[in-house]
């Protein structure tokens, strides 16, 4: 047989043996699965704590973690910074997630906000950040964050509504919508040293966040294999 007829046959022979063992484990050649995206959404917390960084150290290489956080921004559209008015939303969502982690409401508890009643409007603009992700093919898996505690006496923040307002009215949104709540709020109650300022989680608590996170996920995963 001449000879390039016999390499290239033995070629063929390897080639189809390798796709055939792939075929049997039902993973993809090279890369056995392509890394499932997560968008993490939210405000300054999620954009400067680097709880993102390291969420993606431990959910490990089979995810992709994107970090989407806006500094300032609000749930609600009446204010001078809405999040759905950012550019970081738009690319979230070209993002094209599988899971979606949003964290928003700190700035919500801001007393210019407060205080003028802007919050009327809390829930269902938080239903529209919702359903923005949901309209898309995808169907991504969404999980709802209960934001940390405010351990500062800025006048520029209320502690007590973030508590007593903004956090039931996150937990109220995520109830209607059967949506799983990721309750850091409470995992920081006996950790006001977690903070840079009172407002800012430092590295340790970027830690516990991602701590957080990551349990949600590999639970609601391990539930719905």
């Amino acid at each position: 047989m001449n000879k390039k007829i016999l390499a290239f046959v033995v070629i063929m022979i390897i080639m189809t043996s390798y796709m055939a063992m792939f075929q049997i484990l039902n993973v993809k050649p090279m890369d056995l699965r392509d890394p499932i995206r997560v968008a993490c959404v939210g405000d300054s917390i999620t954009q400067g704590s680097g709880y993102p960084a390291k969420l993606q150290v431990l959910l490990g290489t089979n995810y992709s973690v994107g970090n989407f956080g806006v500094s300032g921004s609000t749930v609600t559209l009446n204010s001078t910074k809405p999040y759905m008015n950012q550019t970081a939303f738009e690319k979230a969502q070209q993002f094209q997630p599988k899971v979606v982690v949003i964290m928003l409401g700190t700035n919500d508890a801001r007393t210019d906000l407060n205080e003028n009643e802007s919050s009327e409007t809390f829930e269902d603009d938080y239903s529209q950040i919702v359903s923005s992700f949901q309209n898309y093919d995808n169907n991504p898996q969404i999980f709802v964050v209960d934001s940390p505690p405010i351990f500062t006496s800025n006048p520029d923040f209320n502690s007590t509504y973030l508590k007593d307002n903004v956090i039931p009215q996150v937990d109220a949104v995520a109830n209607n919508l059967n949506l799983p709540t990721i309750d850091v709020n409470s995992a920081f109650s006996n950790h006001t040293d977690y903070f840079m300022d009172g407002v800012h989680p430092n590295a340790e608590g970027a830690a516990l966040i991602a701590s957080q996170i990551d349990n949600a996920i590999i639970n609601q995963e391990n539930s719905n294999p």
